[in-house]
């Protein structure tokens, strides 16, 4: 099942308090960007973010599941609506994310 764009958007709305947000649309979900670092993504309707140590320590309880058959696992961030909270966890990570990689040039 893909993701709903009604979904997304409630997402960016929520996520609205944060310069930088982007995403990019992926075989029917979204990969979602803070200030140019990948974040997490949705995935069948599921806000997922990545494992780093800032994400784990705001949610040490959360669930891990999978975006989809074969990736890794990533946090389950179910309290959507709680605005302050997703500001705050998607800003505390951003110093564990890693730094988007560039394209290797190739010379002909």
């Amino acid at each position: 099942m893909a993701s709903t764009r009604e979904y997304l958007d409630f997402i960016l709305e929520q996520l609205a308090g944060l310069d930088e947000i982007s995403y990019k649309t992926m075989m029917g979900e979204y990969i979602l960007y803070y200030r140019g670092r990948v974040f997490g993504g949705i995935y069948d309707d599921r806000l997922l973010v990545k494992p780093v140590p800032a994400a784990v320590k705001l949610m040490p309880n959360a669930t891990m599941e999978l975006p989809y058959e074969g990736a890794k696992e990533m946090i389950l961030v179910d309290d959507v609506d709680n605005r302050e909270l997703l500001c705050e966890l998607v800003e505390s990570m951003w110093e564990d994310l890693p730094e988007k990689k560039r394209k290797k040039q190739s010379y002909s």
